[in-house]
């Protein structure tokens, strides 16, 4: 962390990322490093190519964070919460371009890339180790950077159900908490929200395409363009379609196979997929991601192909055979 400190302090014009289709700790732990940045007076560019899911827009500085970026001769790049400069999408190769890129994270997967790295595997968030860091640099929090803070520690830990949930969980909370962050209504907005009618159109389709493997411990679901087009829906409204997957009885492995738009235009069985993985803890999950070129957490993984639908429905329903 001293070795970092003093490339965030020298440099005038950052451009800080999170990776595509963003949870809570890469949205949470983005905007709490960019308002940190404010505090310095640097210039920030906040950036995630994904649209931002509704149930975090309410997060202070959220209007902030941008989906296109050009080379404006930044001269340090902050990637947060990537296993791997990949994730962060079509940008990589400006980001490549800058000349020092620190790796903030907390997966087990992660590459080591970048040039300083900041990766500590026992957090429960990256937002553990932005807050860390945040205090490390004497920067006082504000109830904006508690709110994102807490924000990020809350849904990586599963509101404090998954087994990444440490010490540290509660006890950075609590003092977010003391800085005026309102638990009940961080949890209606995450969790309490309503619904568009499309999302739960899209819900319909999602769960009747649920296929199971012939020893029941593998689903899978699938969403498709076509489905998003049908139910008037964007890649914002699929958080948390994955559980209802990783729910059923006897389950152990949950994927969502998701289509992206960005896939081979030129060909119609050929397309870029989006796959997320979910464990009930007992299969690690992480390393199956790793073998696809992704990567992640021992019960919540995710990686990118391009490929056919049908391909990829058969590799992953042959992963059953192993558990």
């Amino acid at each position: 962390m001293d070795q970092i400190i003093p490339y965030l302090k020298n440099s005038d014009h950052i451009l800080v990322a999170s990776h595509t289709n963003p949870d809570g700790d890469a949205i949470g732990s983005l905007i709490a490093m960019g308002l940190c940045f404010d505090a310095l007076n640097k210039k920030t560019t906040l950036y995630n190519e994904s649209p931002i899911p509704a149930v975090y827009r309410f997060l202070p500085a959220a209007n902030r964070v941008v989906r296109n970026i050009k080379n404006q001769n930044y001269d340090l790049a902050v990637i947060l919460d990537c296993g791997d400069l990949q994730r962060i999408g079509k940008a990589v190769s400006t980001v490549r371009q800058i000349p020092i890129i620190v790796n903030i994270d907390h997966h087990v997967t992660n590459t080591g890339f970048g040039h300083i790295q900041l990766i500590d595997t026992s957090a429960c968030a990256t937002a553990e180790i932005i807050y860390r860091l945040i205090k490390q640099m004497d920067i006082p929090f504000d109830k904006a950077i508690a709110t994102s803070i807490y924000t990020g520690i809350l849904t990586d830990t599963g509101s404090f159900r998954f087994s990444n949930t440490n010490r540290a969980a509660f006890s950075i909370c609590q003092e977010m908490v003391g800085l005026g962050v309102d638990p009940y209504d961080i949890a209606q907005h995450v969790y309490g929200g309503t619904y568009s009618l499309g999302r739960i159109k899209l819900l319909n389709l999602a769960l009747d395409s649920i296929k199971i493997s012939n020893n029941g411990k593998l689903s899978i679901m699938t969403l498709s363009q076509d489905m998003f087009n049908e139910t008037h829906t964007q890649a914002e409204d699929v958080d948390g379609l994955i559980n209802y997957a990783k729910r059923i009885e006897d389950v152990k492995v949950a994927a969502l196979i998701q289509e992206n738009r960005n896939g081979k235009e030129n060909s119609k069985d050929f397309k870029r997929f989006h796959v997320s993985l979910r464990s009930d803890g007992t299969v690690d999950v992480a390393s199956i991601a790793a073998s696809f070129g992704g990567g992640g957490h021992s019960i919540a993984a995710g990686f990118s192909i391009e490929t056919t639908l049908s391909d990829i429905t058969s590799q992953i329903l042959k992963l059953a055979e192993k558990i």
